[in-house]
């Protein structure tokens, strides 16, 4: 869902995914994304900066045009923030 550069994303997890989701007790949001011009530059500076990376490095999806590349950090509670670039 995209409104004037807002993008929601939407999708539907089933298996494990689907299981682990169900079993919170707290709210069902998965996680905050951010655009970033640059991702392995971010990827750079946030582990040069000591956050708590998921992935080992940027992860390629086919979504879009082109594709993105995402990865995750931890925040202090260890809720997800997601830092992603569409590629052009």
């Amino acid at each position: 869902m995209d409104f004037a550069g807002f993008i929601i994303e939407l999708y539907q997890l089933t298996g494990e995914d689907l299981a682990e989701v169900r079993s919170r007790k707290d709210g069902h949001i998965d996680h905050l994304a951010l655009d970033v011009r640059d991702i392995g530059e971010a990827f750079r500076e946030l582990k040069t900066a000591g956050l708590t990376i998921v992935e080992k490095e940027p992860v390629y999806l086919p979504f879009w045009e082109k594709g993105i590349k995402y990865f995750n950090v931890l925040g202090p509670d260890a809720e997800r923030i997601e830092f992603s670039e569409r590629l052009h």
